[in-house]
């Protein structure tokens, strides 16, 4: 097998188990054995189980974020078009901590939250600069940071009902919430010439 199938096999492997048990019910050992490989090969392509998820959830970021910035929508204006971004990516945000990690993971280990807002703030700087690049799209230093406090406010507020929900209906509920109560003004502070 060469490098890039081994990486994968093992990336393959270990989504599979990511998704089913959790990040942190799933061993070395366990992602070894489904890729069909020793568990010291895992050690030659990933320094870690760690550094395999963040791998993972980069290759999953990257193709959702290039989805994300990409797709041709109607919008009728920059306004509408930047909180369609920012609720694709708030979604987006949900459903890696939800799909790869397990919120009982995150909420009870640091060094998972350590994780996630070192990922969340490499999200960030990729939407920001994916943004920026789009024609027509405002490239001034203000807009950049405006553009950046609003990702960074929405990361905050939908990491903390994540965090705090009981049920996947009161995060549903706090989406729809989020989406018309605070966005709004975020989005239009975020555009103001």
């Amino acid at each position: 097998m060469e490098a890039d199938k081994i990486k994968d096999s093992i990336k393959r492997a270990a989504q599979d188990l990511f998704r089913k048990f959790g990040y942190h019910k799933t061993s070395v050992n366990e992602i070894a054995k489904k890729a069909k490989i020793a568990k010291a090969t895992i050690y030659k392509y990933f320094e870690s189980k760690e550094a395999i998820l963040h791998s993972l959830l980069m290759d999953y970021i990257r193709v959702s974020v290039d989805d994300l910035i990409h797709i041709n929508t109607p919008e009728k204006s920059e306004e509408e078009h930047l909180t369609n971004l920012i609720m694709k990516t708030c979604r987006l945000s949900y459903t890696v901590c939800n799909e790869f990690i397990g919120w009982e993971f995150i909420r009870e280990s640091a060094n998972s939250q350590e994780f996630l807002k070192n990922l969340s703030n490499e999200l960030e700087d990729l939407l920001v600069l994916s943004f920026t690049q789009l024609t027509g799209m405002r490239k001034h230093d203000t807009f950049q940071q405006r553009l950046r406090f609003l990702i960074k406010s929405s990361k905050s507020i939908v990491f903390s009902f994540a965090f705090t929900s009981v049920s996947d209906a009161d995060v549903r509920k706090n989406f729809v919430s989020f989406q018309k109560e605070i966005l709004p003004y975020l989005v239009k502070a975020a555009l103001i010439v």
